[in-house]
C-alpha cells in the first residue's frame, strides 16, 4: 500500500502529499533565494524526477510536481545535496519564514531572517501552516501575505513584531528582533494557539510585553513584471513554471509570493512561460483544478485565462470549497461542485452561491457581463 496519501496539510520536502498527478514535494530556499547552481540542479532533478512543471507558491516557496514514489528518495537526496533542503526534517517542518524579496546582504531583513534560520531548532511545535514574515525594508513589501508572526518596519522607522490580525506590534531593535519573535511562538502555544491553528485567529490577550502601539509603516508600492534594480521581474500565470525554463535561465533567482520571480543580473527579455508585463491573467487566482487534483470536480485554469481580460476586480477559481489558491475573499468565486461552478461575491470559496450549477459557457456569460 503507497504511503503516501491525500491529506489537508502542506506538503514539504520530506512530507510530500499524493495528488492526481503524483506526489507534491514542496522546497524552500533559504532566504527565498536560489544560486545560479541551485536553479539548474532543481531544474534538472524536476525535470528527472517529476514531470517538469513546477509551482510557484503564495508563501514564495517552489512545489515539483508529478513526482513518484519511487523517484521521490532520489529528488529528496538531490535537494539536499544542492543545500534546498536542510537534512533535519524537524528543521526543514519549521523553516515557513517569507522574506521581503528586495532584501540585501547585511541589512536588517537579511540579518534577522539569517539568525531566525539559525534558530528554528528553538521555536515550539506550531502547527503545520504557521509561518514567519521578515519584512524589515524601508517599506513594507509583505503587508498581504500569509504569516503569523511578522517582524516589519515601523513607522517611526524602527523595527517591530507584531501578531497576525492585531493593527500594531510591540518596538524591537535588530539584535532583539528574533528573541521577540520566538518568545511570541512561546506564547502561542502556551496560550492554547494550537487549538485557534493560526494567530489571526487565536482570541487570547497578547501579554503586555507583546502589547503595543507601534504601527506599520506605509507599505511599498507592488512589485510588477519588468526591469528591476537588481534584475528582471517575470511573472507566472498561475504561479506556474516549466522546469526546463529554469535549466535554460541558470541565473540566481529570487521568489515571491506574489506568482513573480526575480531574475538577478539579467536583462528583462523575453522567456517561455513568464511575461514581462503586467497583463489580467496575473490577477486570477486559480488552483491545479481536475485532473490534477483528485479533490476537485472541474478544470479550472483554462477557465480562468478566459474570464480574466472580462473581469474587473478580483477573481478566484477554485476546484474544491478548500480555496487553495487564496485564502482571502475575492471579488469573485466560482467554487467547483460535483462537475459544475458555484458563483459569489466578495467571498471565499465554498462561500454561499448567487448561482449554482453553471457550465464554463455559463459563467463566462454572467461575469462577461460584468
Amino acid at each position: 500500500m503507497s504511503g503516501f496519501v491525500v491529506k489537508g496539510w502542506c506538503p514539504d520536502a520530506w512530507r510530500p502529499m499524493m495528488a492526481g498527478d503524483g506526489l507534491l514535494v514542496r522546497v524552500r530556499p533559504p532566504l527565498g533565494r536560489l544560486t545560479a547552481p541551485q536553479v539548474e540542479g532543481l531544474g534538472r532533478a524536476a525535470i528527472r524526477h517529476g514531470n517538469g512543471q513546477i509551482d510557484l507558491t503564495s508563501r514564495a516557496n517552489l512545489q515539483i510536481r508529478g513526482v513518484s514514489e519511487e523517484g521521490w528518495p532520489a529528488l529528496l537526496t538531490e535537494l539536499q545535496a544542492l543545500g534546498l533542503v536542510d537534512p533535519d526534517p524537524m528543521r526543514e517542518g519549521r523553516g515557513v519564514i517569507l522574506i521581503n524579496p528586495d532584501w540585501r546582504e547585511g541589512d536588517d531583513t537579511h540579518a534577522i531572517a539569517t539568525e531566525l534560520r539559525a534558530r528554528l531548532s528553538e521555536l515550539p511545535d506550531l502547527p503545520g501552516k504557521v509561518g514567519f514574515v521578515v519584512d524589515a525594508g524601508q517599506a513594507p513589501m509583505l503587508f498581504d501575505a500569509p504569516g503569523d508572526f511578522r517582524i516589519e518596519r515601523a513607522a517611526t522607522g524602527t523595527l517591530l513584531v507584531r501578531a497576525d490580525g492585531r493593527s500594531a506590534g510591540v518596538a524591537v531593535s535588530r539584535a532583539t528582533a528574533v528573541d521577540a519573535l520566538i518568545r511570541l511562538a512561546q506564547w502561542f502555544v502556551d496560550s492554547d494557539g494550537r487549538d485557534a491553528r493560526r494567530m489571526a485567529r487565536h482570541k487570547a490577550d497578547l501579554p503586555d510585553w507583546a502589547s503595543g502601539d507601534a504601527m506599520p509603516a506605509m507599505p511599498a508600492p507592488p512589485m510588477r513584471p519588468g526591469a528591476h534594480p537588481m534584475g528582471a521581474v517575470y511573472g507566472l500565470p498561475f504561479g506556474r513554471l516549466d522546469a526546463q525554463a529554469l535549466v535554460d535561465r541558470r541565473a540566481p533567482i529570487r521568489l515571491t509570493p506574489w506568482r513573480m520571480l526575480l531574475a538577478e543580473g539579467v536583462a528583462p527579455i523575453p522567456a517561455a512561460g513568464m511575461v514581462l508585463e503586467d497583463t489580467p491573467i496575473l490577477h486570477v487566482d486559480a488552483c491545479v483544478g481536475a485532473p490534477a487534483c483528485p479533490q476537485a470536480s472541474v478544470e479550472t485554469r483554462e477557465l480562468a485565462a478566459r474570464l480574466a481580460p472580462l473581469i474587473d476586480g478580483q477573481l478566484h477559481i477554485s476546484g474544491c470549497a478548500k480555496g487553495c489558491a487564496r485564502a482571502r475573499a475575492a471579488d469573485w468565486v466560482l467554487t467547483g461542485r460535483e462537475g459544475a461552478f458555484d458563483l459569489a461575491r466578495h467571498a471565499r470559496a465554498g462561500a454561499a452561491p448567487l448561482h449554482t450549477g453553471l457550465t464554463p459557457e455559463r459563467a463566462v456569460a454572467l461575469l462577461g457581463a460584468c
